[in-house]
């Protein structure tokens, strides 16, 4: 069961005009499941992303990145489970291709105006014919109303489906931002085993839109862990489609860019957060600070060593507070002038290291009561600065070995 996290109720999830979605079967890998999803954009929509740093990235990804390198209109993405169409060489490129031109074909365009995305299982061959069958039937059922279909349609191992919406007005206009992601286990940054795709209706331009991208990555699903590992197939969109009629915002001095911005990245924090509610076998919802660092890279070095660490996730687990665990996490983060006399460390509202050892202060019952909890925070302080940065992450229980050791089968 996901820590604290719900299936969205549809009415609650946004439209974005110029944007509709459909979904259908087409039996990428199981059946009786919607797993095919196409969104298309109206005419105008700028559309940018940021996808994994992984060598062996997935043949839609490097299609992606070509389709956007060419500067056309998107006119649609497309989006199948069950198959990441991964480690599949020239083969991989070619069924990724060819995907887009049949979804091109029915909407009269070029291939190169269609993104393809995928996520499942790695090294298998995508099968084309029943994404390509199935296609007519993903665009009878788009509307703009669908953001919970087709939340659910790109689950894999998620337990449930994960979308949100924000409102705010621009210039004394309506603007929406609707987002939705799935991801549940393989997650690390940069960035984790995540499709994710966000949208707003307001008038952006692609230099703008990019900036905000970044800056909403940095601060959500760059900011995630759930095993620490890096995916093939992560990939985060941010669309604006301009139909809420608001002026463009051309660059990050417009007065719309701050509060749009602020939005967009509140939607992709909800969104990676939830990620990390419904990871791999998820019991507990860990958030880890750490503050007073010289700089940002050496807080999130310590914040990484604590999420990462099997020995820290497993304590969670079995809300045993084995303070050793975190001490030697920080120590072997990588900070070769770490003065460990200098080091705080709070578990939840308990102090339980004071000055490099332990409060005399603390007592067991204490942190026994905040590892009981399902969401818990971690809060350093190293005493070397006034950097800081926050990581989230999960424990690592036996559901997620069981999932993860049945899950081509």
């Amino acid at each position: 069961m996901p820590v604290n996290l719900v299936a969205p109720k549809p009415e609650d999830l946004l439209p974005v005009g110029g944007m509709a979605l459909g979904v259908a079967e087409a039996g990428v890998r199981k059946a009786g499941r919607n797993d095919l999803l196409v969104v298309r954009l109206a005419a105008g929509a700028s559309v940018a992303g940021v996808f994994t740093q992984n060598r062996f990235c997935a043949a839609p990804v490097l299609v992606c990145r070509e389709h956007l390198a060419r500067a056309l209109p998107v006119r649609a993405l497309l989006v199948n489970t069950g198959n990441a169409n991964a480690g599949t060489g020239e083969d991989g490129l070619a069924s990724a291709r060819r995907t887009c031109a049949e979804l091109a074909g029915l909407l009269g365009c070029d291939g190169g105006q269609i993104l393809p995305f995928s996520t499942g299982v790695i090294m298998e061959p995508l099968p084309v014919e029943r994404i390509a069958a199935a296609l007519p039937r993903a665009l009878a059922d788009c509307r703009e109303d669908n953001w919970a279909g087709a939340a659910a349609a790109i689950m894999t191992t998620d337990t449930v489906p994960k979308a949100c919406s924000r409102r705010l007005s621009l210039g004394g206009r309506p603007v929406v931002v609707t987002g939705m992601a799935k991801g549940a286990g393989m997650i690390h940054p940069d960035m984790a085993t995540m499709l994710g795709f966000v949208a707003t209706d307001a008038a952006v331009s692609a230099a703008a839109l990019r900036k905000m991208l970044d800056l909403a990555a940095a601060r959500s699903f760059n900011r995630i862990t759930v095993d620490g590992d890096t995916s093939t197939n992560d990939s985060f969109m941010l669309i604006a489609t301009g139909a809420a009629g608001t002026p463009v915002i051309g660059d990050e001095r417009h007065p719309d860019f701050a509060p749009l911005a602020e939005a967009v990245a509140a939607v992709a924090a909800w969104l990676a957060q939830a990620i990390i509610r419904d990871g791999e076998g998820a019991t507990k919802f860990i958030t880890v600070q750490v503050e007073g660092g010289r700089s940002e890279e050496e807080c999130s070095k310590v914040a990484y060593a604590i999420a990462h660490s099997p020995l820290v996730k497993t304590a969670f687990f079995a809300s045993d507070p084995n303070l050793g665990r975190l001490l030697c996490a920080i120590g072997y983060a990588g900070i070769p002038d770490l003065d460990v006399g200098r080091v705080q460390l709070h578990l939840g509202d308990v102090q339980v290291a004071r000055d490099g050892g332990r409060d005399p202060a603390y007592r067991e019952e204490d942190g026994q009561r905040v590892m009981q909890q399902s969401e818990i925070t971690v809060r350093v302080e190293l005493g070397r600065g006034s950097a800081q940065t926050t990581v989230w992450t999960c424990d690592l229980s036996h559901d997620y070995v069981s999932i993860n050791a049945d899950y081509r089968s």
